[in-house]
């Protein structure tokens, strides 16, 4: 587990601003989801995007009524399995589903939700330092994680999507369709990957 003051900081969130965030993390996901299915044709990657986008929904829409137990069900069949065929792109396709499938339990379970937020923290930044460690062959740890640019930047964009989150008084709608909308029109994931 790499360690990050932001993890002692979210401590101190409300629920609507933990389910924000991992949201914007998963969001964040979703392109190295859909070169997955783009390069396997493994499934359609509009499905993954419709799940988090009910997420979404239930934070921005008053009177959304979602079930949230039949949005893990359509992520059931959505997962990858790694073989030792799996190409590159398997592992961070996982990651997201994990990540997805974390924060579909945070929004059952909401007495879980600060445990549940940091593994999709810790997520989003496993699948950038194993990206690292397949690139560099060595090991990103928590003494050494400062000295690889693509882990720092991960940080920083967690740091930045909770600082924005935190600077609102009270649930701000406004402000967290803007954090998606931001985060899609960026098109770019937590590994660097954009999708046309």
């Amino acid at each position: 587990m790499l360690r990050n003051p932001l993890q002692l900081r979210l401590e101190k969130c409300e629920n609507w601003q933990h389910i924000s965030f991992m949201a914007a993390l998963v969001e964040r996901m979703v392109p190295n989801y859909a070169l997955y299915c783009a390069q396997t044709e493994f499934a359609d990657p509009q499905a993954f995007r419709n799940i988090l986008d009910a997420v979404w929904e239930s934070q921005t829409v008053k009177s959304a009524k979602i079930d949230f137990e039949r949005q893990l069900e359509k992520l059931e069949p959505l997962i990858p399995v790694a073989d030792e065929d799996a190409i590159y792109l398997t592992y961070p396709a996982i990651d997201a589903c994990i990540a997805l499938s974390q924060l579909l339990h945070a929004l059952l379970d909401r007495d879980e939700i600060l445990p549940i937020t940091l593994k999709v923290s810790q997520q989003s930044i496993h699948s950038v330092a194993q990206l690292e460690e397949a690139q560099t062959g060595e090991a990103v740890t928590d003494e050494n994680q400062k000295r690889f640019e693509a882990v720092c930047e991960e940080w920083d964009a967690q740091w930045a999507i909770f600082r924005v989150l935190k600077s609102a008084e009270s649930r701000d709608v406004e402000m967290i369709k803007s954090i998606r909308q931001e985060l899609r029109e960026a098109g770019v994931s937590n590994l660097g990957l954009g999708v046309e």
